[in-house]
């Protein structure tokens, strides 16, 4: 009876799949995120073990909070699908997950996955992290694997996989610096059916003896069982083809082609002289030759570490844009941030110069870093990683109601950024400033004691000026579009509103300042101050606007220096902690600091906050 009843449920789920798709096909409609996201888990979950009902509206994965399943919100879109060791017993449908045009995480490990990986996964662009391990998978290792420009980590490892990786795919591999863990390919010579070597890792280093290749695929009875389910899996969908004709004769061509282009390649590939010896292909040929370089060190003796410990160990992708990578990697009892930057005009040579004098800055509020390590086609950048996160986060966290973000908190942070970046406005290399050029609160990090650091210090002498401005964020950026001190106070008085006010420039692209000076010339300043800063301290907090409104200002000459700015806050700061009435007072009525906004806004008003 349960086979009779895995028969029903693969027929009827085959069945459900091709209707789908010829109603859709004939519609001429496209299929949005939700309709494309539940037709590939109807595939890879015939028997339906998650047990979803695919009656009535299904709602977006996103809305419905799926487990295993992460999205952006703005829009939403699904960037990551984490579901191993499900027992699914279906087979990969490429056509449909590839439509997730966001997808940069797939992770099926340890099913009951069936079929080959399809040539159309090519189609998931934006995918940096696949991992089909210990699965049922069978036929070659597909050629389209390695058109993924964004892949970073790959895990094929115990399937039924056979063939050869060609040489473009090495040279994708070692050219990418895929991080692989504890990854095996057998690797087959098509024209002598020999296994050529046991194993090759894809990040350049053997897997060593504790990888675990699958068994042997089982004979006898139950082997003529499984070739007649693969039959059926082939039969069904040829029958129903027949049905649907116009619509997938076209598909299954298209199959029939790819695979001969794929068979050619492979056979011009195990023809080839170069490959007829069969020759393992050496460890260090899959990394650039730079690599066997070691990692250049800021820190003491104790804390270093090789540059093969650092690909061999756990890495998981934080973030990516086409630049840049940042990767949370675990050495020992230490976690890491590496960020990855690519595409950069400079030299080795002068990166590592500018690299040295950049580290060895310190500065309690400039986040230090570790190493680095440079080649023609990379960089990497190691930084300790700070699990209390950015200050968006915070202050993210506060809007929502998850967290506190008292006032001292607050004023502690201004002073400690104002202070990091006076450091480096003071700290001249080559005889010359470098400023920031990226200030925003995603770049001020948190440590465990809740001292913010600045990070990303130095990367701007490394960008193309004129590619620049399309990898800062809009909202902090300047008028004037420069990379400059002013620039960086002109960064700094947006994060003093945002704490200020308790909204975020970053992902709600609201034009702070604009904001602040229309309530202001209302004579509503009192309106202006978040609700937390409003009930614990707004006295304190109308110098500080003044502050922050002077830093804005749309002319670079009319903003102070950072010098100025640190100045002041720290007398806030000492007004704050004193608790005398007469310390309070000067705050509250000292002409200067309280009258100061009218020639931030030049409008003929009365005092601001008056109507309070």
């Amino acid at each position: 009876m349960t086979k009779r009843r895995n028969c029903y449920m693969l027929l009827k789920a085959v069945a459900d799949i091709a209707i789908f798709f010829f109603i859709t096909a004939c519609s001429g409609v496209e299929l949005s995120e939700t309709e494309s996201f539940f037709a590939f888990m109807r595939a890879i979950d015939p028997q339906n073990v998650l047990r979803i009902s695919w009656n009535g509206m299904v709602p977006h994965p996103c809305s419905y909070r799926w487990r295993g399943v992460k999205c952006n919100f703005q829009p939403p879109a699904i960037t990551q699908i984490r579901l191993d060791r499900k027992n699914f017993t279906g087979t990969i449908d490429a056509d449909f997950l590839c439509r997730l045009q966001h997808l940069q995480v797939l992770s099926l490990a340890k099913n009951r996955i069936r079929g080959n990986i399809p040539r159309s996964i090519m189609n998931c662009r934006s995918l940096t992290y696949l991992n089909l391990s210990s699965n049922l998978l069978t036929g070659r290792v597909p050629v389209a694997l390695f058109k993924l420009k964004y892949l970073r980590t790959l895990d094929i490892s115990n399937n039924y996989l056979t063939g050869i990786i060609p040489r473009s795919g090495l040279e994708f591999m070692h050219r990418n610096n895929l991080l692989m863990k504890h990854t095996a390919v057998k690797m087959y010579d098509l024209k002598n059916s020999a296994i050529v070597t046991d194993s090759v890792a894809l990040n350049g280093t053997d897997a060593g003896s504790d990888v675990k290749h699958p068994a042997d695929p089982p004979n006898g009875n139950n082997s003529g069982k499984k070739k007649w389910y693969h039959k059926a899996m082939y039969v069904v969908p040829l029958a129903l083809g027949i049905v649907f004709v116009s619509v997938l004769a076209y598909f299954v061509s298209k199959k029939f082609s790819d695979s001969a282009k794929e068979r050619e390649i492979l056979k011009s590939l195990a023809h080839s002289p170069q490959k007829s010896t069969s020759p393992p292909v050496p460890q260090e040929d899959l990394k650039p030759k730079e690599r066997c370089s070691e990692l250049v060190f800021f820190v003491e003796e104790r804390e270093r570490f090789g540059l093969d410990d650092l690909f061999e160990a756990t890495a998981d992708l934080q973030s990516q844009s086409p630049s840049s990578s940042l990767y949370r990697v675990k050495l020992g009892n230490i976690v890491y941030a590496v960020k990855r930057l690519k595409k950069l005009q400079v030299s080795v040579e002068e990166f590592g110069q500018k690299l040295r004098q950049i580290g060895n800055l310190r500065h309690p509020n400039i986040l230090p870093l570790v190493g680095y390590n440079s080649t023609d086609e990379e960089k990497l950048l190691i930084y300790k990683y700070q699990s209390s996160g950015s200050l968006l986060h915070l202050l993210e966290d506060y809007i929502e109601g998850k967290r506190e973000f008292p006032w001292k908190l607050r004023l502690s942070l201004a002073t400690g950024i104002a202070r990091g970046l006076d450091f480096i406005h003071r700290s001249p290399i080559d005889h010359q400033i470098i400023p920031h050029g990226n200030i925003k609160l995603s770049n001020i990090l948190l440590d465990e004691n809740q001292e913010p650091l600045i990070s990303e210090y130095g990367f701007s002498t490394f960008l193309d000026p004129k590619r620049f401005w399309s990898f800062s964020s809009t909202g902090y950026t300047a008028p004037e579009k420069t990379v400059s001190e002013q620039g960086d106070v002109f960064s700094f008085g947006i994060i003093m509103l945002e704490l200020l006010t308790g909204k975020t420039v970053e992902k709600s692209g609201i034009d702070l300042p604009k904001w602040v000076r229309s309530i202001v010339r209302e004579e509503w300043t009192g309106e202006v101050f978040d609700k937390e800063v409003n009930h614990a301290a707004r006295q304190y907090a109308f110098p500080l606007l003044s502050i922050s409104l002077k830093c804005v200002s749309n002319s670079p000459e009319e903003r102070p220096s950072m010098g100025e700015v640190m100045e002041k806050i720290e007398e806030v700061v000492s007004a704050n902690e004193d608790f005398t009435i007469s310390s309070a007072g000067s705050i509250l009525s000292s002409p200067p600091e309280w009258c100061i906004l009218h020639s931030v806004i030049p409008e003929t008003w009365d005092t601001p906050g008056s109507n309070y």
